[in-house]
């Protein structure tokens, strides 16, 4: 695997991430229930925001750190919904300076109560070893060095019947002896939702292909709706874009899925625009922002794009 995170982390794809995954996880803790959170790729848990490939390769600094300087500018509604994920980052960096950027494991863990459980796999040695670190002991973790995709049917269903699962993959390309993130995922989530059909799952993926991506959110559609018997409207994708897909840019946009069951009330709408204008360098033309849609004739799914703060349905 040629990915590694440290360089991209804090980046305006990890805003929208963790603003996501954030508001699942608060609208967990709305119930006494225990939860269990299952993380198939969670890389090193923090990332150093002051070391080397941070320095090297700056982006948090068009991502977090426009979401910490511009906070206070923002209407009351979007701070509100920002709130999770802000606390999470305060409890990295209680100065006035961000230092250190929490990954998923260490968001949840912050968020996680005593009867809560996390399951997290990483499958790379050094972010293996840096996970261990970052997560310490605890008893509510058990961290294992193996794919995630092959252990998350093994986790499934949890004994609380509530939880989270993120599937976050480097997206590298297949090849012909190897497949696809993209093919891995529907694998590993068709295989899910047979045995824990009222989960709550959350996909991230970068807008780099539109055909590729197209392709993925229909399938993923066809799984949930058709597999799984869920209503289209419970079925959300929030995309960001930051650029034009011809910008030259690695990655223009991206996107998480949520099948959101637990928190129906938690979205990310009220946010999303306001995110967006921040964060963006330069308009995004229509042709671009608009594009990423489900194909024709394939089960709708409820889609926040480009800078639009209320969903729409895409068929």
């Amino acid at each position: 695997m040629n990915y590694r995170h440290a360089f991209h982390a804090g980046n305006f794809a990890d805003v929208l991430k963790h603003t996501v995954l954030t508001l699942c996880i608060a609208r967990l803790n709305e119930k006494p229930a225990p939860w269990r959170y299952v993380d198939t790729h969670a890389g090193a848990g923090r990332y150093d925001l002051t070391g080397d490939e941070a320095l090297r390769s700056p982006e948090w600094r068009a991502g977090v750190q426009r979401v910490w300087d511009q906070l206070s500018k923002a209407p009351g509604e979007v701070q509100a919904a920002l709130q999770p994920f802000i606390s999470s980052l305060r409890l990295e960096n209680p100065g006035e300076t961000l230092t250190s950027y929490p990954g998923s494991p260490v968001i949840v863990a912050g968020m996680a109560r005593t009867s809560d459980a996390l399951r997290l796999c990483e499958l790379h040695d050094e972010s293996a070893a840096r996970l261990g670190q970052s997560m310490g002991r605890d008893p509510r973790i058990k961290i294992e060095q193996r794919d995630g995709y092959e252990a998350l049917v093994a986790y499934l269903p949890p004994p609380e019947r509530r939880g989270l699962v993120l599937i976050d993959p480097p997206y590298e390309v297949g090849t012909a002896t190897a497949k696809s993130d993209y093919a891995w995922t529907l694998r590993a989530l068709r295989k899910s939702l047979k045995r824990w059909p009222e989960g709550t799952y959350a996909i991230w993926r970068p807008i780099k292909d539109l055909e590729a991506v197209e392709t993925f959110d229909s399938d993923v559609a066809t799984l949930a709706i058709e597999q799984a018997g869920l209503p289209p409207e419970k079925l959300l994708v929030a995309d960001l874009w930051t650029r034009a897909l011809d910008s030259g840019s690695p990655a223009p946009g991206c996107s998480s899925s949520i099948r959101p069951t637990d928190f129906t009330r938690s979205s990310p709408r009220s946010s999303h625009g306001w995110r967006k204008r921040w964060i963006s360098r330069r308009r995004v033309p229509a042709r671009a922002a608009g594009a990423c849609r489900a194909q024709p004739r394939r089960p709708s799914l409820v889609r926040l794009t480009g800078t639009a703060s209320t969903a729409r349905s895409t068929r």
